[in-house]
């Protein structure tokens, strides 16, 4: 395999400079979900990490690599709702502050979330183009450091901490599922369990109505995403270059998982886990409710990504 940006060595430094501040999450079992999907699975449980997601792992380490000027600068990316929030928090402890430019039809609760930890806030149409935009304008007028939202080697090594505990805790995992948007998660599991434990396959899921990486792997280069629509709202946002290299090169594949899977599954982890999960978290249950048989092995490990859902729109209430 070829080097990468980020190694299995950036990892364990991202693990060391987040751990005063980011939680060690739980990894669950689930029996009847076991009994149903015929396997043996484990829930790494990142909808108990800081900001009900993992994205503060990234988040807190791209800041900890900052320097002390940066940090008086301050920090500003685009985000619809969890990035934005662990960048916000993150940048708070270390005594700095956040600029989130966030799309207008972000979901209520993330936009509760991320204005409840302080956060200035700039919203703007819901298109790439129009986020990337008044960022750009942002960081011109402020002077700010960009932390992207997956496409910032920082933030994949962070985000591969949770990869790195579930293997700490869990031995002999035949495959490691992950849900993938713009690919920052599955990178950085996908380097952790590569190089941590070569044996095992790593899968990433998503929706079939956002299957940018699933086509992108077929293709072998990036097909983006055009006005995904699905329920999982935290994996519209395409591959970027440096995501889309790793997976490439580090995942063993891509699943999708249909809308009604994905409201089955959040559901299904609801009622026999009692846990809350987000719709985007249910995408990797979801994929093995409907693809079991093309997952390999027995033993597996699934991030659940997040647990930040508007409880006034729940997918299965009328």
């Amino acid at each position: 395999m070829a080097k990468l940006c980020v190694q299995l060595d950036d990892i364990h430094a991202a693990a060391g400079r987040i751990a005063k501040h980011a939680h060690r999450t739980p990894v669950l079992r689930c029996a009847s979900i076991d009994r149903i999907l015929g396997a043996e699975l484990y829930f790494k449980c990142e909808n108990f990490q800081k900001v009900g997601a993992f994205k503060f792992r990234g988040a807190c380490n791209a800041v900890a690599c900052l320097s002390k000027e940066e940090l008086k600068r301050g920090v500003a990316t685009h985000s619809s709702g969890n990035h934005a929030a662990a960048l916000e928090l993150a940048a708070k402890l270390s005594g700095s502050s956040a600029h989130i430019v966030m799309p207008s039809n972000a979901s209520a609760v993330k936009k509760a979330a991320v204005e409840g930890y302080g956060a200035k806030i700039t919203y703007c149409e819901p298109t790439l183009e129009a986020r990337e935009s008044t960022l750009a304008q942002i960081l011109e007028d402020e002077g700010r450091t960009l932390i992207h939202p997956y496409n910032d080697s920082r933030i994949i090594a962070g985000q591969g901490t949770a990869a790195l505990e579930l293997l700490e805790e869990v031995e002999d995992l035949d495959v490691l599922m992950a849900p993938v948007g713009g690919g920052g998660l599955l990178s950085g599991t996908s380097i952790a369990v590569s190089e941590a434990l070569p044996s095992a396959k790593v899968i990433g899921a998503e929706p079939l109505n956002a299957d940018d990486a699933c086509r992108s792997m077929e293709a072998g280069e990036i097909q983006p995403s055009h006005d995904p629509q699905t329920i999982a709202d935290g994996l519209l946002t395409s591959l970027g270059d440096l995501t889309f290299s790793i997976i490439r090169e580090r995942c063993s594949g891509i699943v999708t998982a249909s809308e009604e899977s994905i409201i089955e599954a959040m559901r299904l982890v609801w009622e026999r886990m009692k846990i809350i999960i987000e719709p985007s978290a249910a995408v990797p249950v979801a994929a093995l409710l409907e693809k079991r048989g093309d997952i390999p092995g027995n033993r597996v490990g699934v991030i659940i990504s997040g647990g930040n859902v508007d409880l006034d729109r729940l997918p299965w209430v009328e």
